[in-house]
C-alpha cells in the first residue's frame, strides 16, 4: 500500500490533471480533498479531451473510485454535469465509482452572485477569482452557517436553512452592492432536486477511504489549485479560499498524517499565473507571449490567458519546505523546445540584498527582482521521447539543473498533453 498526494507547486494549472490520470492505474482510490470547480483539470486521452472541474481525475481508468472529500466546496450543477457528461460517454456507468461527502458545503445562487458583485465594486483591487463562488461558500462554512450536502437530502432542514439565510444575503446583495436578489423560493425548488439526483452518489467518504487504508490500497489524494494560491502560505490575499499544501489532506479527506507517505510536487517547466497578484519572474514581452501560445495557456475554467515567465526555483523551494515533497514531477517540458537560451530564477535581489529565501509579505514579493542562470536550449522535438535517455542532452541537463536547485528528484516528465507522452524515471506508488 502507498498513499500519495499529489500538489501544486506553483500557483496552480500545473497540469495535475494529467499527471493524476497518468497515476490512477496505479490507484484504487483517487481522492480531491479541498476546492471547487474554479479549478480545471485537462485531460487529453487517445486524443480525446476532458475537463473536469469537481469529480477527481482518476474517473477515466475504471478501476478507480473517486473520493469527493468533506473539505470540498460544491455547486451541484456543475457536478451534475459532469457526471452527466461522463453518463453519456460511457465512462461512468456506477454511481459507486463516484462518492461525495454529505459534509462537503454546498455553492449556492448568493454565492455566485456576491463573488461576482465584489470583484465588480473592487474593481481595480480585484483579487480576480473566478466568479464560481467559492470564497463566499468557504465564508459561511467557518462562520458555521453554511449547508452541506447533506442537507439537500433533508428537505425539511433545508427549507429552513435557506429560510435563515436568505434575509441576510438578499440584504448585502441589495442594500450595499445593488444586485437582484435570490429567490429564496426557487432556490429551495432547484436544492430540493439537486439532492434527489445526487443522493445515489452521497456516502460517508472519510469511512470509505479509511477501510481502503485498511485493505492495503494504493490511495492518491488529488490537489486542486496550487502551493502560493493556499489560504495561509500563498501570495495573500491573491490566493483561493481553501489550503492547497499537502497538509490539507488530513482535514480535507479526513486521514491522519501518520497514514500519508509520500508527496508528489507538480510543476511546469516554466511558471505560469492566473489573475492578479506578484509574479517575479513574469515575461510580458515576446518569450512571454511565445510561451502563452506554444504552451495554450488559456484557464481550463474560465478560458482566461495566464501570465508566463521563467521557472523560478526559489519559489519551487519553498513548495518543498512547506509540502515536504518525496519528488517533482514537470509538465510541459515540451514547450521549452526552440527556445535558443533559457533561464532559470535562482535567487531573488530584495531591496539590494541576495535572497535564496521566497519573501514572507507581498510588499517584499512585489519588490523582488529574479536572478537568472541562463541554460542553452534544444531545438528538437521530444514528444515522441519515452525515457529519459532519449531526451537531448540539454534538456536533460535542464532537469538537473532543477533536481540541484530544488534539492527534490524530479521522477515524472511530460513531454506532450496526452496520457502516453510521459516519461517515469521512478515509481511513485513504490513502497515506502
Amino acid at each position: 500500500m502507498t498513499t500519495l498526494v499529489a500538489v501544486g507547486a506553483q500557483w496552480g494549472d500545473e497540469g495535475k490533471g494529467k499527471l493524476v490520470d497518468w497515476l490512477a492505474p496505479q490507484a484504487q482510490i483517487v481522492v480531491r480533498f479541498h476546492g471547487g470547480n474554479n479549478a480545471g483539470h485537462t485531460l487529453v486521452v487517445e486524443g480525446e479531451q476532458t475537463v473536469l472541474h469537481v469529480v477527481p481525475a482518476g474517473v477515466l481508468n475504471p478501476g478507480t473510485v473517486n473520493l469527493i472529500g468533506p473539505g470540498v466546496v460544491v455547486d451541484p450543477e456543475i457536478l451534475l454535469s459532469e457526471i452527466s457528461t461522463l453518463e453519456e460517454r460511457g465512462v461512468l456507468r456506477d454511481p459507486s465509482r463516484v462518492r461525495l461527502s454529505g459534509r462537503a458545503h454546498v455553492i449556492l445562487d448568493w454565492h455566485l452572485a456576491l463573488d461576482k458583485a465584489r470583484e465588480e465594486a473592487a474593481r481595480k483591487r480585484a483579487i480576480g477569482t473566478t466568479g464560481r463562488g467559492i470564497g463566499p461558500a468557504y465564508e459561511d462554512k467557518v462562520t458555521r452557517r453554511g449547508i452541506r450536502v447533506a442537507d439537500l437530502l433533508d428537505p425539511d432542514r433545508l427549507r429552513g436553512a435557506i429560510d435563515r439565510l436568505a434575509d441576510q444575503k438578499n440584504f448585502e446583495l441589495v442594500e450595499y452592492y445593488k444586485w437582484q436578489p435570490v429567490d429564496r423560493d426557487e432556490l429551495y425548488r432547484k436544492a430540493v432536486e439537486w439532492g434527489k439526483r445526487l443522493g445515489p452518489y452521497v456516502d460517508h467518504v472519510t469511512r470509505i477511504l479509511d477501510g481502503a487504508l485498511r485493505e492495503g490500497k494504493n490511495i492518491l489524494f488529488e490537489g486542486a489549485q496550487g502551493t502560493f494560491l493556499d489560504i495561509d502560505h500563498g501570495t495573500y490575499p491573491y490566493v483561493t479560499s481553501s489550503n492547497c499544501v499537502a497538509g490539507a489532506v488530513c482535514a480535507g479527506a479526513g486521514i491522519g498524517p501518520t497514514r500519508i507517505d509520500r508527496v508528489l510536487g507538480i510543476t511546469k517547466a516554466y511558471t505560469t499565473r492566473v489573475g492578479g497578484g506578484p509574479f517575479p519572474t513574469e515575461e510580458t514581452g515576446e518569450t512571454g507571449e511565445k510561451l502563452r501560445d506554444v504552451g495554450a495557456e488559456f484557464g481550463a475554467t474560465t478560458g482566461r490567458p495566464r501570465r508566463c515567465g521563467w521557472l523560478d526555483a526559489v519559489m519551487l523551494r519553498e513548495g518543498a519546505a512547506v509540502n515536504g515533497f518525496s519528488a517533482l514531477a514537470i509538465n510541459k517540458l515540451d514547450v521549452l523546445s526552440g527556445f535558443d537560451e533559457i533561464q532559470i530564477a535562482t535567487a531573488y535581489r530584495l531591496d539590494g540584498k541576495l535572497t535564496d529565501d521566497f519573501p514572507m509579505t507581498l510588499s517584499e514579493i512585489e519588490r523582488a527582482e529574479p536572478v537568472y542562470e541562463v541554460l542553452p536550449g534544444w531545438s528538437e522535438n521530444i514528444r515522441e521521447c519515452r525515457r529519459f535517455e532519449d531526451l537531448p542532452q540539454n534538456a536533460r541537463d535542464y532537469v538537473e539543473r532543477v533536481e540541484s536547485l530544488v534539492n527534490v528528484p524530479v521522477e515524472i516528465l511530460s513531454v506532450g498533453p496526452g496520457r502516453d507522452e510521459t516519461i517515469a524515471r521512478d515509481q511513485p506508488f513504490r513502497p515506502v
